[in-house]
């Protein structure tokens, strides 16, 4: 861990590749091949992705025969989703107390 907690989940997001084998895997569990078809990197390319994405939790796989197929780990999933609703509620809490402690104006009066 990181003197900021674990980020390694949201790097590796930050890839365009590694993020659409994310958005990917949370349609349906593919095969590396699966994902090398609709993706415009090669098949090796796909497996380190994928090896990165395994390293952060992301993804898990399981054997099939001679492939492997790999699925979104719903606990990380659902500890991301956790953060971004943590750092939303803080700014709505934030937001909320800037307006709280703002003075409301009084209206001008116009002269005639």
């Amino acid at each position: 861990m990181d003197a900021y907690g674990s980020a390694e989940p949201w790097a590796a997001l930050g890839d365009p590749t590694r993020h659409a084998i994310v958005t990917a895997l949370a349609q349906r569990p593919r095969a590396v091949t699966e994902l090398a078809a609709e993706l415009p990197v090669s098949r090796p390319a796909v497996s380190q992705a994928l090896r990165v994405l395994k390293d952060a939790g992301l993804v898990t796989e399981q054997a099939a025969g001679t492939r492997r197929i790999y699925r979104l780990n719903p606990t990380a999933v659902e500890a991301l989703r956790d953060q971004l609703d943590m750092f939303w509620n803080r700014a709505l809490t934030n937001y909320a107390d800037i307006v709280d402690s703002t003075e409301p104006t009084k209206p001008n009066k116009e002269r005639r």
